[in-house]
């Protein structure tokens, strides 16, 4: 009994070896067709794919940035220097601060001179109209909106305190935008999937079409659906994994195009950000997501057009 399984086994995968490699040499002797096919197939995988990876590489960067927010403090203009120390030493043994930085208005005039380029002006100003300036940076545990509106709530009720600002506004317009880029990158993918569907059901229809008198002759010597059906099913599959390292393979060349250019903007703002490829996730996730929409394809179409196919329909010879 184990002997006969074992050989019914290796006989039954051997037939699948057989039909595979057979339905990839038809795909070989029609290269411009199949080429055409796998290329749409790819490229419909691609878009939503390098959307994708920009939309994480602008996650990541703005995680940094969330990690740097700090909130500035603008000190009453009557608050004296060793008011102004005190105040920094208070706040430092906050257990939501982590960093306080204390820049006194003569500081501040000094920065703004460097940065404006109005030293002339500001020359003939009769006094220093900046104020006392503390910096503060929160805890990483105090980095939700919430925990940070209590903070600035807290640092605003301060008497020495004239002003609390953090400029969250711009990172909350970054998040709604990436939140949005989430829900259009996914509906995008899911109308594209729906595309290579469309073009693998009507490629493997039209080889159903081209092959409709050998059907109708296996089905007279009691060919089974089933039997029938595996070619084009492989068929589906080949297009599938095909297009998934396609695209692949356009996503390298594209991102490889856009690193260096990435990269040299980064470091005009002094950063040394990378563009991250996630190339070993790509190649997994790209080529199953063409077997599966390969072979789910072609499942629609041949059970939808194999059994309008019936070798009662064959005339008799005259």
């Amino acid at each position: 009994m184990k002997k006969w399984f074992s050989f019914s086994l290796k006989s039954y995968l051997l037939r699948h070896l057989q039909v595979m490699l057979f339905s990839l040499g038809r795909l070989w002797r029609q290269p411009f067709s199949s080429f055409m096919t796998m290329a749409v197939i790819g490229i419909a995988l691609a878009l939503p794919a390098g959307l994708f990876v920009l939309l994480q590489n602008v996650t990541h960067v703005s995680s940094n940035w969330d990690d740097a927010s700090q909130i500035s403090l603008f000190l009453k203009q009557d608050v004296s220097e060793k008011e102004a120390k005190q105040l920094k030493t208070k706040i430092r043994d906050w257990p939501t601060v982590k960093e306080v930085h204390y820049q006194n208005a003569d500081q501040s005039l000094i920065e703004f001179r460097e940065l404006s380029g109005l030293g002339s002006l500001l020359d003939s100003l009769p006094d220093n109209p900046l104020p006392a300036v503390m910096t503060l940076v929160p805890t990483e545990s105090t980095t939700s909106d919430e925990d940070i509106q209590f903070l600035l709530r807290d640092l605003s009720a301060l008497p020495e305190v004239e002003q609390a600002q953090l400029d969250m506004a711009w990172l909350k317009r970054l998040r709604s935008i990436n939140q949005l880029l989430e829900r259009g990158i996914g509906l995008l993918g899911i109308l594209l999937s729906l595309s290579v569907l469309l073009v693998i059901g009507n490629t493997i229809r039209l080889a159903i079409i081209n092959r409709q008198s050998e059907i109708k002759v296996m089905k007279l010597v009691g060919a089974t659906n089933r039997f029938i059906r595996r070619p084009f099913l492989y068929t589906g599959f080949w297009y599938g994994i095909l297009g998934g390292f396609f695209a692949w393979s356009t996503l390298l060349v594209v991102l490889s195009m856009l690193s260096e250019p990435v990269y040299h903007l980064a470091s005009l703002y002094g950063s040394e950000f990378h563009l991250q490829w996630f190339t070993g996730l790509l190649l997994l996730y790209l080529p199953l997501t063409g077997i599966f929409l390969g072979i789910l394809g072609a499942w629609l179409a041949v059970g939808r057009h194999l059994r309008a196919i019936e070798p009662d329909s064959i005339k008799p010879c005259p």
